[in-house]
């Protein structure tokens, strides 16, 4: 689900107009963002924490070379799911059952 939809979504439950949600989705956004960057969580009963979690600087490799590389420390976003998300029972993909290969089929009798 993209923003957009996001905000029609939230539009129809809340009976307000796309615009109004899409202001109110927004001001979400920077609200939490403003709060994770003043050190603040966010919380959420019911749905879940958005924090802000520092990064040790690290030494890492190139992939292509193979030459180690320092990577500086950072402070990150980090959502913690509540109970209800962790519960979710997600439907099970089918999996295609494998397909055999086909028997070769005999040969009908020669008729004479």
């Amino acid at each position: 689900m993209t923003k957009a939809e996001l905000a029609v979504k939230i539009a129809e439950a809340a009976g307000i107009t796309k615009t109004q949600a899409e202001k109110a989705l927004k001001g979400f956004i920077d609200a939490t963002t403003a709060a994770l960057r003043s050190g603040e969580k966010v919380t959420l009963i019911g749905f879940g924490t958005f924090s802000a979690v520092t990064r040790k600087a690290r030494t890492g490799r190139n992939p292509q070379t193979g030459k180690a590389l320092k990577i500086p420390a950072k402070t990150v976003g980090k959502f913690s799911a509540g109970k209800p998300l962790k519960d979710l029972k997600a439907p099970v993909p089918k999996k295609a059952a494998p397909k055999k290969a086909a028997a070769p089929k005999k040969a009908a009798p020669k008729k004479k």
